[in-house]
């Protein structure tokens, strides 16, 4: 049975370092999302956006810029996909959407993709941007910002970090072999897709009734992908995206997916967006 999305936009850059993600919503559509959810039967519902937000300095908090806007837009985007009827698909805006979307399913399993595991905090990343720094509230490390803590949290078990390389000796690395969360780095995904995708969709099918994913299109190589609002050398192709995508939605406990981090502004006009578009669309068919 073809499951039916309803897709929600969230233009928000709150949580970014620069504007730009906010038109991500509006630029997913341009490039003709649902036309390619169409060519390959998929039902999709555009519900529309949730009030958005434009990335400004925030002066007031320069380590946890705009906290008081990701709260509100993560909100939002929960309310949002509280009231869907179909399997969300949040299109963001930057990665703090997510949290909305982890608040609305209550208590699932969180496949994170990314091009970092986004473990910092207001203390540990002095540029202030919230969306380096998803996962550090959802656990509620210290130092995080209580406003953006109270959006949504997870047990670092319930979370699988994928398609990311990080050098031993990088703190972010250090947290990450201590974390009880499972890690698939991006060489294993490279060595094989499908398989390290399984143990990704295993390990969160076996800590919570559900998951979602996250997805910031930052986990591919900008080289090749260019979309992404922080550009990463090393990274996943399309084609390795698309097969992970494809295993980790076939699951019967998956439960919705975020699609952060594209900055229309990278986007060669000669390549357009509509590329990615198509890949999302084969991986969820």
């Amino acid at each position: 049975m073809v499951p039916r999305w309803s897709v929600i936009g969230a233009p928000s850059s709150a949580g970014a370092r620069t504007p730009g993600v906010e038109r991500a919503p509006a630029a997913w559509r341009a490039a003709g999302l649902f036309s390619a959810f169409d060519d390959r039967g998929l039902h999709a519902d555009d519900l529309g956006d949730v009030p958005g937000f434009r990335w400004r300095p925030d002066l007031s908090r320069p380590t946890a810029q705009n906290a008081a806007h990701v709260a509100r837009v993560a909100t939002d985007v929960a309310k949002a996909v509280a009231a869907a009827p179909g399997v969300p698909l949040v299109l963001g805006g930057d990665a703090t959407v997510t949290l909305g979307l982890v608040a609305a399913i209550g208590g699932p399993a969180l496949v994170h993709l990314g091009g970092g595991p986004d473990l910092g905090t207001p203390e540990t990343r002095p540029h202030g941007s919230l969306a380096a720094m998803g996962l550090a509230h959802l656990f509620g490390m210290p130092g995080c910002d209580p406003t953006v803590t109270a959006i949504a949290s997870l047990p670092a078990e319930r979370v699988v970090a994928y398609g990311f390389d990080l050098p031993y000796g990088d703190p972010e690395r250090d947290l990450v072999d201590r974390l009880p969360l499972t890690y698939v780095p991006g060489n294993e995904v490279r060595t094989g897709p499908a398989k390290a995708a399984a143990r990704a969709r295993f390990a969160a099918e076996a800590v919570a009734p559900s998951f979602v994913i996250h997805l910031d299109v930052s986990v591919l190589a900008f080289a090749q992908a260019p979309f992404a609002d922080v550009p990463e050398p090393q990274g996943l192709t399309v084609r390795e995206l698309i097969e992970t995508l494809s295993v980790l939605v076939a699951s019967p406990q998956f439960a919705g997916m975020a699609v952060t981090g594209v900055n229309p502004d990278h986007v060669p006009p000669e390549i357009g967006l509509a590329p990615l578009a198509d890949a999302l669309a084969a991986a969820l068919t």
